[in-house]
């Protein structure tokens, strides 16, 4: 048996069982601690990004949008998935999704945080930038959930009131929001949009590609 911390977690045989459009399952077999293996399901999904869009009143721009799985309308951060094949720059999408979602481009941008989504079962990964020094861009044409989207301008300290009272449920949106608060709070210097990201899925977007 080794240290604990210290033992190599190898990946004995790996089996694909599905691949879809925006994810796919895989079942690895890894060595534990002691010799024996366990099977582990992982869902390989795209990575995304989240933007938290403050203007020059300190107001952050909040989609409310309708989301299947739950059936209800949930306040967000624009958002969307790094679908755009293996050489799109996170940055680059986060720019497309605000654009897209709230009609608006940014001139300052800074890595807020970096979330791993539900590390116990899948590889996705999630960016929330915060971008600044706002201006309107024409309206963008919307379909599909997007097309019923309402765009919410919120202040930080009611977005902060709302993740804590549960108003604010997804867990992008409420780590962008308190982040966010906290970086003001002890004047944290955030880091440039072009630091290291380690957990960026990659699996997928190969998968794709070959």
């Amino acid at each position: 048996m080794t240290e604990p911390g210290s033992h190599e977690f190898d990946v004995v045989s790996s089996e694909t069982v599905y691949s879809g459009a925006i994810l796919a399952l895989r079942l690895d077999e890894v060595r534990m601690p002691g010799g024996r293996t366990a099977r582990r399901e992982v869902v390989e999904h795209h990575g995304a990004v989240a933007v938290v869009a403050r203007d020059d009143r300190g107001r952050i721009a909040m989609i409310r949008q309708y989301r299947h799985p739950l059936g209800r309308r949930l306040l967000e951060l624009p958002a969307g998935l790094l679908d755009g094949g293996p050489d799109e720059r996170p940055l680059d999408a986060a720019r497309r999704e605000l654009a897209e979602e709230v009609d608006l481009a940014a001139q300052r941008w800074s890595v807020l945080v970096d979330l791993a989504v539900s590390p116990g079962f899948t590889d996705e990964a999630l960016r929330v930038y915060l971008a600044e020094g706002l201006s309107a861009l024409p309206a963008a044409e919307r379909e599909h959930e997007e097309a019923d989207l309402v765009v919410e301008w919120v202040s930080l300290a009611d977005a902060v009131a709302l993740a804590l009272g549960g108003e604010i449920v997804n867990a992008t949106a409420a780590a962008g929001v308190l982040a966010l608060a906290a970086a003001d709070a002890t004047g944290a210097r955030l880091r440039t949009v072009d630091a290291d990201w380690p957990d960026q899925p990659t699996d997928l977007v190969a998968r794709k590609g070959s």
